[in-house]
């Protein structure tokens, strides 16, 4: 087994990517080389997830696994959300661990790895401080994780939102800006590597620079970027907070190109007796005149959401609220959870009273709903010439998203033919599925 290897499985969203491949910046910095087989690395590294019920469960399955499977001389690490908040009894249920690392200190992995190699030690060694040093002692990883020509961007960590199901504000703690000049900074490392999206990520995106003492942060961050970078292609911005889409905002989004008309908004229910108890902004005239507003401003935007079902108390009506808002505003994408009862959080005193059948009965009317108006949405564009980013090839097809396409979550577009993976191309959409397009090669790019 060569001496200095490693092995990181990164689980969750986006955010904990980005934190896996700034730990393996680090470790390759200190002389380790990363490898895809588990068994030849010196050290496993898993970075976990545990926002909600199934994700907890996936991280402890994948511990295990490794734990299970260990050889003479390997170092299992479990890092990430789960292990902040929940580090003494994932050791206790993952027998073999050797190192415990929580989400707000990935920086000191070469560390914690460096302890563990020194010494033998017989119980899991901890490294769990509280302590946020966000932007100031990332020991200058880039805080970025790229997948072919698009790279995701993390401006901040933490959150300091109140809603009432989610953990994240215990496990990160409250919100932290990363300094603008090192975002910018990044922004410009990745255009010189050939990235060709930036795609901006934080728990609330919109809360960027709040901290800092700015006011409409991420409208001046993106006012920035586009003059740092005019010549990258796509701008995306995810996990936008309702009420804080600001006029500025809207005004910058329709001003550059370069920022993709898409935005991903989490409104997680339409209900405002709901969203009231779910401790979220209820005030739903906001948000059908905010809607109109950026609809009126920017041509041909794409809309993001996300719905919890089954949230306690909520009653066929207020569920029927929902699909009625869904058939109204006619997102252009949208995921869904099952609401996951979360010990700890300020939801707790209301347990979880809908039964588990209740919740995927709801979950599969609301995702059948969407998918007949993402059917729809999809064949108006039939016809019509998208510039697509090709990210792969095969059986004939060259694979690809449009810029209402966010990478893993939304659809895909098939292209005729073998176009190079990397590049931007127009085209002709020929086809609609209830989520992905199809299409031929085209000529001069028309934006739709």
């Amino acid at each position: 087994m060569p001496r200095k290897t490693f092995h990181i499985v990164s689980l969750g969203c986006a955010k904990n990517t980005v934190d896996s491949d700034s730990m393996a910046q680090l470790l390759v910095r200190d002389g380790y080389r990363s490898t895809d087989r588990a068994q030849k690395a010196s050290v496993l590294i898993v970075n976990t997830c545990g926002f909600i019920g199934p994700a907890k469960e996936e991280s402890l399955r994948v511990l295990a696994e490794l734990a299970e499977s260990k050889r003479d001389g390997q170092i299992l690490i479990a890092a990430g959300c789960l292990t902040q908040r929940y580090g003494v009894e994932v050791a206790r249920k993952v027998p073999g661990l050797d190192g415990i690392l929580g989400t707000r200190r990935w920086m000191d992995i070469v560390q914690v790895v460096s302890e563990l190699r020194k010494t033998k030690h017989p119980q899991p060694l901890y490294h769990l401080p509280d302590d946020q040093t966000i932007g100031t002692d990332e020991h200058e990883a880039l805080r970025a994780s790229v997948a072919g020509a698009s790279a995701y961007v993390k401006i901040a960590d933490g959150c300091r939102r109140p809603c009432a199901f989610c953990a994240i504000p215990m496990i990160k703690g409250t919100a932290v800006s990363r300094p603008m000049e090192a975002i910018l900074n990044e922004a410009r490392k990745l255009r010189d590597a050939g990235v060709r999206e930036l795609i901006l990520i934080a728990q609330d995106t919109t809360d960027y620079g709040h901290d800092l003492g700015m006011k409409d942060g991420l409208a001046k961050l993106l006012e920035r970027l586009v003059g740092v970078v005019p010549d990258m292609d796509w701008i995306r911005i995810m996990y936008a907070y309702p009420g804080y889409v600001t006029d500025r905002l809207i005004e910058i989004m329709a001003a550059h190109k370069q920022i993709l008309p898409y935005l991903d908004m989490p409104l997680q229910h339409a209900h405002p007796k709901t969203l009231y108890r779910m401790k979220r902004p209820s005030n739903m005239e906001w948000v059908r005149t905010t809607l109109g507003k950026m609809r009126a401003a920017i041509p041909n935007l794409a809309i993001r959401t996300t719905f919890i079902v089954g949230y306690p108390g909520e009653t066929e009506a207020e569920f029927q609220s929902l699909l009625d808002f869904v058939q109204e505003t006619r997102f252009d994408r949208v995921g869904a959870f099952e609401f996951s009862f979360e010990p700890g959080t300020t939801s707790e005193p209301l347990g979880d009273p809908v039964p588990a059948e209740v919740k995927q009965e709801r979950y599969a009317r609301l995702m059948e709903s969407q998918g007949s108006i993402s059917l729809q949405v999809n064949q108006a564009l039939v016809g019509k010439t998208l510039e697509v980013l090709v990210e792969g090839f095969d059986n004939g097809l060259s694979i690809g998203r449009s810029y209402r396409d966010a990478p893993e979550i939304d659809g895909m577009v098939f292209v005729e033919g073998k176009s190079k993976i990397g590049e931007m191309i127009p085209v002709r959409i020929t086809g609609a599925m209830t989520y992905d397009l199809t299409g031929v090669p085209a000529g001069d790019l028309i934006r739709v």
